[in-house]
């Protein structure tokens, strides 16, 4: 064979292993797994199912939810940081799995500032401060008055030790110096219905509660921790407006990857998904569930990660709060 023949024939057999990864396939090719480490029916799986359809659509592939549950959210995450880095397996998880339960737990196994790849933010979930009707106060300076006048006398609740409500109900109370004593409850519902019944005077939780029990005067709602008023109830302050100290911070969920996987992959999936939050009818949706759809890049999600975290370790080693898988 010709030198010039056999040349051709040798390149021509290594063409596609020379081709970059990139270019030998359209990404995704197949299903996306999205592993929540939450039963059905949290914030997150909640706005997720919003906009599965629309992201489906965008990415041309389903994406398939996995359900992983335990130990606040750790033993999903865990799966996900342990799982082969190509683009496939995502983790939509909370606020506090990404940058407060690895201060919080003696042996959480990972770290998710070292071994998760951020992708973007699906949604925040503002947090409402809310009081029992029964408390005589009509906004934040009438409570503080009076929580400082039953100092130590005085409740709050939250959905769990280490919890966002919990670790601001607590800075909160510090701040104002009224030595409230924390409950807390197996999920939001109980501690609402405690709310409700007076045996804590003091919630931090979602639109949600506010929907269904602040018209009905069974609750009131001081003020919304966010940096303007939430649309669906503009009579309700911001913790800013209201004077309040700079102690609350809402929830969040937002999405990552395995460490090491291709950007070219993280970029596609967060191009999709800021698609998707931009569209009329998903901000409508999220406004009537309670969430403000998120809208950044992967680089700026996980720089909010380091800052935010920076934030929490402190809060947590505070409050003395450690806790066990």
């Amino acid at each position: 064979m010709p030198y010039r023949a056999c040349a051709v024939s040798v390149l021509t057999a290594l063409a596609p292993a020379l081709m970059p990864p990139a270019a030998s396939a359209q990404y995704p090719e197949h299903p996306i797994r999205v592993v929540l480490p939450y039963a059905p029916g949290a914030a997150g799986d909640i706005a997720l199912r919003q906009i599965q359809p629309l992201l489906e659509k965008r990415l041309g592939q389903p994406v398939v939810v996995d359900y992983k549950t335990g130990a606040g959210g750790n033993i999903g995450m865990q799966d996900v940081a342990r799982a082969k880095p190509d683009g496939y397996t995502l983790v939509l998880g909370a606020a506090n799995n990404f940058v407060i339960n690895q201060f919080l737990y003696r042996k959480l196994g990972f770290d998710p500032l070292t071994d998760l790849e951020p992708v973007g933010k699906l949604a925040d979930v503002p947090a409402f401060v809310y009081v029992s009707a029964d408390v005589p106060a009509a906004d934040w300076t009438q409570f503080q008055a009076y929580a400082r006048a039953q100092a130590g006398k005085l409740n709050y609740g939250s959905p769990g030790m280490g919890t966002t409500p919990h670790l601001s109900a607590y800075r909160l109370s510090k701040a104002m110096g009224a030595n409230m004593t924390h409950i807390a409850y197996r999920g939001a519902a109980p501690a609402v219905q405690a709310l409700l019944a007076n045996e804590i005077q003091l919630y931090i939780g979602g639109y949600s509660i506010a929907a269904a029990y602040v018209p009905q005067g069974k609750v009131r709602a001081l003020a919304v921790a966010a940096p303007q008023r939430f649309a669906a109830l503009p009579g309700v302050p911001t913790a800013k407006e209201a004077g309040m100290p700079d102690a609350v911070q809402g929830n969040w969920w937002g999405f990552a990857a395995p460490k090491g996987a291709p950007a070219d992959r993280i970029a596609r999936f967060a191009e999709a998904l800021r698609d998707v939050l931009g569209l009329p009818e998903v901000q409508q949706a999220y406004l009537a569930s309670g969430f403000v759809p998120g809208q950044d890049s992967p680089a700026t999600f996980g720089a909010a990660w380091r800052e935010e975290a920076k934030q929490w370790e402190a809060v947590v080693h505070e409050s003395g709060v450690v806790l066990d898988n």
